[in-house]
């Protein structure tokens, strides 16, 4: 068994500071979960991949399976009006399409119309109650105002549906985390990572709950592999960096602060880290 160094005095302040973050995360100011929103790709969404999938829609324009696609390739492309467009043809071709009310939930939550995400949601799962996509995407929304309870109810839900789904652990355990609960969040952020392995955001989760637990070591292998995976993460970055200030090491601290406020210029530990391990 590992040796695990009890946090007092500076040590102390860096693991509630540590925590502090998490709270701003689960309220919803900044978002750390894996695919929690429209994740912008303009592969996606090149003339030819769109021509591609209009000539489809132009073979069979009855078909509501053609819109939902091309309107899932307009919204990872960034054009949220032309896939608001298709799912809305693709819902007055099949009013019963569930997957295309989650699809167009997203795009809402995306542009900032929470009320219609909700709206959206709600009627995916009027439609098809074991619908483990829009119980998660739910959750998020409940998550992003603070109503911790009903996104904890939603995402256990999905859970419950035996869902593969990683947002749906990874969310469950930032809440689990911010309550104090960090051996049952570990659990859910294992989860997913077994889920999604080549994703930073649980290896971060996972390794604020061991710096909560005083394990130092489990924590930076965490963030080591976090850095590994997206060396553009600023959160990453700054998680490295609060194990190399708790050890003491000031210079990689700096290095790795620095980095993170080099990729982030906004990001709050980054800058506090970055004046602690300089001296002021």
């Amino acid at each position: 068994m590992d040796t695990k160094i009890r946090a007092t005095g500076p040590a102390r302040t860096l693991v509630l500071a540590a925590l502090s973050a998490i709270a701003i995360a689960v309220s919803g100011c900044t978002t750390t979960s894996p695919i929690d929103a429209i994740s912008i790709d303009k592969t996606q969404g090149t003339d030819e991949n769109i021509s591609s999938l209009s000539d489809v829609i132009r073979r069979n324009p009855n078909d509501p399976e053609g819109y939902n696609v091309r309107g899932a390739a307009y919204g990872r492309s960034g054009q949220f009006r032309n896939a608001l467009d298709d799912f809305n043809r693709a819902l007055q071709l099949n009013p019963s399409f569930y997957q295309a009310y989650a699809n167009r939930a997203l795009i809402h939550r995306s542009m900032g119309n929470v009320a219609d995400a909700a709206n959206d949601y709600n009627r995916a799962l009027q439609i098809n109650s074991r619908y483990d996509v829009a119980y998660i995407g739910r959750g998020n929304l409940y998550r992003q105002a603070g109503r911790l309870n009903e996104a904890m109810t939603d995402y256990n839900r999905a859970i419950n549906l035996q869902t593969t789904d990683p947002r749906a652990f990874h969310n469950r355990g930032l809440i689990k985390q911010v309550q104090g609960q960090h051996p049952q969040a570990i659990e859910d952020f294992s989860t997913a990572i077994s889920l999604a392995p080549n994703s930073p955001e649980p290896y971060n989760g996972r390794g604020l709950s061991y710096v909560a637990l005083n394990d130092d070591d489990n924590a930076f292998a965490d963030f080591n592999r976090a850095v590994e995976l997206d060396e553009r993460n600023a959160e990453s970055w700054a998680n490295q960096a609060l194990i190399y200030e708790r050890r003491g090491d000031k210079a990689r601290a700096r290095k790795s602060y620095a980095r993170a406020a080099q990729l982030d210029p906004k990001y709050r530990p980054a800058i506090d880290g970055l004046a602690r391990v300089r001296g002021g």
